[in-house]
């Protein structure tokens, strides 16, 4: 398989599971589809450079269903605004991992350090 040009957008598997990940802000259930699409391609043939990326995309949803959870147990126990700021960094750090493999994923390259709770 070719690498792809850099004037084109390269629509792989990882890709696609970015993109849905970042439009789960639009529509959430596009999240839980990219979840299943992560564990559906991840045992399937395909390059060695997206392993790096399906383990990635599974440690990122769960990891933010982790946050979020914490987000909403924090909001029981903490002034309102405080636990919207809290809500405003889980998607930040959802954006930053998203943008980062979808990134990676057009240059066919494997990510760094998938085991990161940070970017």
């Amino acid at each position: 398989m070719e690498p792809a040009q850099s004037s084109d957008f390269d629509m792989n598997r990882p890709t696609i599971i970015s993109l849905l990940y970042l439009g789960s802000f639009l529509a959430g259930i596009t999240a839980i589809i990219g979840i299943i699409l992560a564990y559906v391609w991840r045992g399937e043939d395909h390059p060695g450079w997206e392993d790096s990326h399906y383990r990635y995309h599974i440690r990122t949803f769960w990891i933010g269903m982790v946050y979020t959870v914490l987000a909403i147990i924090g909001s029981i126990f903490t002034l309102f605004l405080l636990a919207w700021a809290f809500f405003g960094a889980v998607a930040l750090w959802f954006v930053v991992r998203g943008v980062k493999s979808l990134l990676a994923a057009q240059k066919r390259e494997p990510l760094p350090n998938v085991e990161t709770w940070l970017f």
